[in-house]
């Protein structure tokens, strides 16, 4: 047991390998669980065909929170944290980050309703193009802040639909 000090524990001895848990303990359940994570942007743009203070270029810091679900691996994890962060920063960042949305999106009104839609599909087909590291993971949603109180969220069920 470590030593306690103004109420920490210092921990002397970690868990090993082998010793203190098997391989086949690392993996605790056959359930199927949701991880999320979230990213900031900062973009600029403007609505076409609409009467109001959004038809001026103006900019936003945007928020993306990714819900992705999928059974967890031998080692107890559904995707590295990391991985996500590397599909984001790589393949859809890029796109977004101090641009001016109406260049480097689609051709498309760049409402949060299209934006949140175009995020989805840029997120699975990453995740697609992983099946061989990533089989069975899926984005359940996505979920784009335009401002703090507003946001715009594409859901798995709902893509599905035509």
């Amino acid at each position: 047991m470590g030593k306690d000090f103004f109420g920490f524990r210092i921990v002397e001895d970690l868990q090993k390998m082998d010793r203190d848990i098997k391989k086949d303990e690392l993996k605790y359940h056959k359930k199927r669980v949701l991880v999320s994570k979230e990213f900031t942007f900062d973009a600029a743009h403007h609505l076409h065909c609409y009467e109001g203070k959004c038809k001026n270029l103006h900019g936003h810091t945007y928020k993306v929170i990714f819900g992705i679900s999928g059974f967890v691996d031998e080692i107890g994890l559904v995707i590295d944290f990391g991985d996500i962060k590397e599909i984001w920063k790589q393949e859809i960042e890029i796109d977004l980050d101090h641009r001016y949305l109406n260049e480097t999106l689609p051709k498309m009104n760049t409402t949060a309703e299209n934006m949140v839609v175009w995020i989805y599909e840029k997120m699975r087909e990453s995740l697609n193009n992983r099946q061989d590291q990533y089989d069975g993971v899926q984005v359940e949603f996505v979920r784009l802040y335009e401002t703090p109180t507003s946001y715009a969220e594409a859901r798995r069920e709902w893509m599905e639909i035509e």
